[in-house]
């Protein structure tokens, strides 16, 4: 039960956050960017749909945790007790671009374990969740991963490691091995999506070499519950931490992470 409504909470808050930034994108023009980092930007929408997130969260578990890029990225989460991760605007700067690919995310963990998370596409009128053990959906109707079975055939989500450009050199490597095995890669800019897009079967796979908690906390749940495999590029199952991340059905996952590890001649140690 308590996963349920972790879930509806989680879904309150992200539909408060996205009537923030929905109201936001008349103004979108005059918003002021703040450079947390190379190519990387934070807005007051950011920290308003925050604000209504921790509000939302707090009205209900007062004492719940709550970790995010702009709140407390050091927190571990790993705690005993209510951890919420959430990224409250994943896609910034294709919000301030008008590019139609951003969403709100908000998983929720106990002792650890992640038990429940939603993705609101912010773009179109998709809601994704999932809740531990009990499937994924995609607004009312359950989704699973797609049954594809061959690489020639399959689609692969990416993202690029635009905040460490030291490993642009790697990561074209892997681009080039993927696109040369497959039907193709796309790259949109909102790792949520890319993950709920796996969960409903849009893509076959997905990886990509610098994640934070926030960014896939909800996409990791959703994604196996809906029949996937989320992993690191060793191979171990993907925890809440930073880092790579290689998702997939259950055949073109081992795929996609023997070609990207294979690419960079195994030198996984490398990409921290």
């Amino acid at each position: 039960m308590q996963g349920t409504e972790l879930l509806d909470v989680a879904k309150e808050a992200a539909s408060m956050a996205a009537d923030v930034i929905e109201a936001s994108i008349k103004d979108r023009g005059s918003l002021e960017w703040k450079q947390k980092g190379e190519s990387d930007f934070v807005t007051e929408v950011d920290t308003r749909a925050e604000a209504a997130i921790i509000e939302t969260i707090h009205s209900h578990y007062r004492d719940a945790v709550i970790v995010g890029e702009e709140l407390s990225p050091e927190t571990m989460i790993g705690h005993e007790g209510i951890t919420f991760v959430v990224d409250p605007l994943d896609g910034t700067t294709n919000f301030l671009h008008g590019y139609p690919e951003y969403s709100v995310s908000i998983a929720a963990v106990v002792d650890g374990e992640l038990v429940a998370g939603v993705v609101r596409n912010l773009t179109r009128p998709e809601t994704f969740s999932a809740v531990r053990g009990g499937g994924a959906f995609l607004n009312d109707e359950r989704i699973s991963v797609s049954k594809e079975t061959e690489p020639y055939r399959s689609l692969i989500g990416t993202g690029f490691p635009f905040k460490r450009h030291d490993l642009l050199e790697k990561y074209a490597r892997q681009f080039i091995k993927v696109s040369s095995h497959t039907a193709g890669v796309r790259r949109a800019g909102s790792a949520a999506i890319d993950l709920s897009h796996v969960a409903c079967g849009r893509f076959d796979a997905f990886w990509e070499l610098v994640l934070a908690p926030w960014d896939i906390a909800a996409g990791v749940l959703i994604v196996r519950e809906a029949g996937g495999i989320v992993t690191d590029l060793a191979g171990n199952e993907k925890t809440l931490s930073h880092g790579p991340v290689v998702a997939g059905n259950p055949d073109i996952h081992p795929f996609l992470l023997q070609l990207v590890t294979k690419a960079i001649d195994n030198d996984i140690e490398s990409i921290k």
